[in-house]
């Protein structure tokens, strides 16, 4: 190739080099990511404008949660709330089934159990996925507004056989009574980092996060 063949080819900008290069480095993380270690809360960074781990005490105590509510053999859908379901697959339990929703694609290393999920289209899921085919949903609404929460409980109602945990903020009460027929609980969930606003968790049926202050 000659000299001005070499010039006529788009040139890249260090800045766009090197979040390119950021960008390949990670996906060979996630790729290289084996056994156990890819279910580790934090494995898969927060995005800090919209994603909030659960500190590894909370995410048990909801994980221990939707075992017990979905009973054994039963099936545990986690809608927006990754760290819950990591920390599920870290129990090597065989008596429930599990699966993650998620919009973001970097979730995609779990396999046949990650469903790609926009909450902005609630029941666009694929066929495999029956309407009322999990024991309980536990949820996380990505945003704290009455658009989300609404549309995500399209979402919660499809899946569900009855049971729902309901993971927002407090300011939330009302608006998740109304839509879900949830109650607030006892126990408070905490995050890896804090939170500008009161969370708390809400479910439709007797539960063990009611006996905890």
């Amino acid at each position: 190739m000659s000299n001005s063949e070499d010039e006529d080819l788009p040139q890249l900008s260090s800045h766009a080099l090197a979040a390119l290069q950021e960008f390949y480095a990670e996906q060979k993380q996630y790729t290289d990511l084996g056994g156990d270690d890819k279910y580790n809360i934090g494995i898969i960074e927060e995005n800090w404008l919209s994603q909030f781990w659960y500190t590894p005490e909370t995410a048990l105590r909801l994980a221990e949660e939707a075992v017990a509510a979905a009973g054994e053999g039963g099936r545990i859908a986690c809608v927006s709330a990754p760290s819950v379901y990591q920390k599920l697959r870290e129990l090597h339990r065989e008596d429930f089934s599990v699966c993650i929703f998620e919009y973001d694609h970097r979730f995609a290393i779990y396999g046949e159990e990650f469903i790609f999920y926009d909450y902005n289209n609630p029941v666009d899921l694929p066929e495999k996925i029956a309407a009322h085919s999990f024991d309980i949903v536990i949820a996380d609404p990505p945003y704290l507004s009455e658009e989300c929460l609404r549309k995500t409980s399209e979402t919660i109602k499809y899946l569900t056989r009855g049971k729902i945990l309901l993971c927002t903020g407090a300011v939330m009460e009302e608006e998740a009574a109304k839509l879900l027929g949830v109650k607030m609980c006892k126990f408070i969930p905490k995050h890896t980092r804090t939170l500008g606003n009161e969370f708390r968790c809400y479910v439709n049926y007797d539960s063990g996060l009611d006996c905890e202050l």
